[in-house]
């Protein structure tokens, strides 16, 4: 019971950050390749090529390639979310008043 209790909160927890990633991925997509340089970031193309790196390697931890796949995909995708995001949707809106 304890083990099935435990895998059930690991898919929970991998379906959470599959899904942060495929949106972090969705809207490195849309946004303006100047607006990464704009805000002193790494390249539109290297953040494309991180997050799509850290959705196969979200793939790959399900697989059963261990947990260290998973957490590189998890910190890769939380430094965009948490710090490129805002900054590029901040100078690509302009001051909010």
């Amino acid at each position: 019971m304890v083990y099935d209790l435990t895998s059930l909160i690991l898919l929970v927890l991998w379906l959470a950050a599959l899904g942060a990633t495929v949106f972090a991925l969705i809207h490195a997509v849309r946004q303006r390749a100047d607006a990464f340089t704009a805000v002193d970031k790494l390249t539109k193309p290297i953040w494309l090529a991180i997050l799509a790196g850290a959705l196969v390697f979200l793939l790959l931890g399900i697989a059963g390639f261990g947990m260290l796949t998973s957490f590189i995909a998890i910190i890769a995708t939380g430094v965009y979310l948490a710090d490129v995001r805002p900054k590029i949707d901040e100078v690509q809106r302009g001051p909010r008043w």
